[in-house]
């Protein structure tokens, strides 16, 4: 027996307070070339004041950026990937580090970190990638957010042996058990939660999430992907921070606009960001 698809919500219908930040999206992918206004505008709607842009490569900020001239909402992460270590070369890190100095509504250098699931580049290249963009930034005095995905141990050990502990750190769409949430916790960094929290069969992830403190956590929907219930399996796309939000919140037993505007504030802490504008 077939299983019957969930209705299809429209997010600004179950609306949260203005307030809300979607702390990691690729609105400049292909994806949002035909309706990128409306999407950003629907996100406002919903409640989502506030966006982080992931540039993954100097080139796509300096093409990118042209997207969000007239969205003051939007703030910017760039990095290199680490399925794109092979790129992260001396030259590539001069390039992001002068684009730091020269748009400060790049907030932080990300997404950095490890992806042992792809061989799209040698695992030794991707440490070394990583290891550099985490000198630098601390250089320029900046947050760091991580991918991680199957290589969790090596990339906790780089970053304790490196000195990372209590630097501004967030764990970008999270999807670990209460032990690796406990560990990132003590090391004094945030955690960012995806729209998979919604997934049925995603039990240890809402279990994991009940033991974050409330000023670590952040939501994300890291669209055009992981869209939440009840829009899995179509575009991720901001507004869709409402149905994470709502599920996170009923997970850890918080009522759901508590909880957004928490997970608001610490971004726009974590991100050194202005109150969004009314």
């Amino acid at each position: 027996m077939a299983h019957k698809k969930p209705a299809r919500i429209d997010p600004i219908s179950v609306r949260l307070p203005a307030g809300g930040v979607d702390s990691h999206a690729h609105l400049d992918s292909s994806e949002f070339d035909n309706d990128r206004a409306a999407v950003i505008a629907r996100a406002k709607e919903a409640g989502v004041s506030q966006i982080g842009n992931v540039f993954l490569s100097p080139e796509a900020y300096e093409s990118g950026k042209k997207y969000f001239a007239d969205f003051p909402q939007v703030f910017f992460l760039l990095g290199i990937h680490p399925c794109d270590g092979l790129s992260c070369t001396p030259d590539c890190l001069e390039k992001i580090a002068a684009c730091f100095r020269n748009d400060d509504r790049i907030r932080a250098v990300g997404e950095i970190g490890l992806d042992f699931h792809w061989d799209d580049c040698p695992r030794e290249l991707q440490m070394q990638a990583f290891s550099r963009q985490l000198e630098m930034a601390k250089q320029l005095a900046r947050p760091v957010v991580i991918h991680c995905r199957e290589a969790e141990e090596e990339c906790l050990t780089l970053l304790e042996a490196g000195g990372f502990a209590n630097y501004p750190l967030l764990w970008h769409c999270f999807g670990g058990d209460k032990s690796l949430t406990k560990r990132i916790i003590r090391n004094g960094w945030h955690i960012s939660v995806p729209g998979p929290v919604t997934y049925p069969a995603n039990s240890g992830l809402r279990e994991a999430v009940t033991v974050i403190p409330d000023d670590r956590l952040l939501l994300e929907t890291d669209c055009p992907y992981l869209s939440p219930v009840p829009w899995r399996g179509t575009r991720n796309e901001p507004a869709y921070t409402v149905f994470t939000g709502r599920a996170l919140a009923e997970a850890r037993g918080e009522a759901p606009d508590r909880l957004w505007e928490i997970c608001g504030a610490n971004a726009r802490r974590f991100f050194v960001l202005g109150n969004p504008a009314a």
